[in-house]
């Protein structure tokens, strides 16, 4: 039964190359046409592959509803919080968690500071889209035209001195962000405020969220801050990974079974 499921199985793959006949996809198995089809006829029936006129097989529409209904159901701040938790316990500052809703960024994830210095950030509250961090990596992903029209009309608080004062900036930003793949906001938001920020990314490869780390002056410089973006990269491709089940989820509460 097993070496049915498997054989069954991998055919999935094969077609999501694009449509193959019965005798490719006995080639690919290296199994009888007969078993072949027995195992098309199968994934056929349960709407998980379609046989077109041209007698080729393609991935059925119940398979693709079935992706997208799963992608839909992935709540990746349950996914996160763990790897948020270990992050704050490893460097004890404030760790953030973010994505893009419309027009806004959103936390939707904090684990707080061990030190009596509090940030005001609250779960729900969109950030400052201008100038904060985690906001710069979640728009940089966004298609060029996107980018651009979204720059365009948004507003361009001067918070700080550091903030960013116009589109032409914010795109020049954005795109420099887009190309290392990490975000900081070096007090732009708040004088005394740093933060560093790295991607989620989902299984495409797009970013469905951006995770952050933030400590005032106070507590530690921006060039201390920044010699923690390797852990903070690390943390994000961990996340990514879980997410976009690449890599299986990390328990370290529990024993291995």
């Amino acid at each position: 039964m097993s070496q049915t499921v498997d054989r069954a199985l991998s055919i999935l793959p094969l077609l999501a190359e694009g449509p193959a006949d019965l005798g490719r996809v006995a080639d690919r198995l290296g199994v009888h046409k007969s078993t072949a089809l027995r195992l098309l006829r199968t994934l056929h029936d349960h709407g998980l592959v379609y046989r077109q006129a041209d007698q080729r097989y393609r991935l059925g529409s119940r398979l693709i509803a079935l992706a997208q209904e799963a992608m839909e159901n992935l709540d990746v701040r349950e996914i996160a919080h763990p790897h948020l938790v270990r992050l704050n316990e490893q460097c004890g500052h404030t760790v953030h968690l973010a994505v893009h809703e419309e027009d806004e960024v959103l936390y939707i994830d904090k684990v707080e500071s061990r030190y009596p210095v509090r940030m005001y950030s609250r779960i729900g509250k969109p950030v400052a889209i201008t100038v904060a961090a985690v906001a710069k990596l979640l728009l940089a992903d966004l298609p060029e035209a996107e980018r651009r029209a979204l720059a365009e009309k948004l507003d361009y608080p001067l918070y700080t001195a550091r903030s960013t004062p116009h589109a032409d900036a914010f795109l020049k930003e954005l795109a420099r962000v887009r190309e290392q793949g990490w975000a900081t906001d070096l007090g732009g938001h708040e004088e005394s405020i740093n933060c560093v920020a790295a991607p989620v990314r989902g299984a495409d490869g797009r970013v469905v969220a951006a995770m952050s780390v933030s400590a005032p002056n106070v507590v530690v410089t921006a060039e201390e801050l920044l010699t923690l973006l390797p852990l903070v990269r690390r943390t994000a491709d961990a996340i990514s990974g879980e997410y976009s089940g690449r890599t299986p989820a990390h328990h370290p509460d529990k024993d291995p079974a």
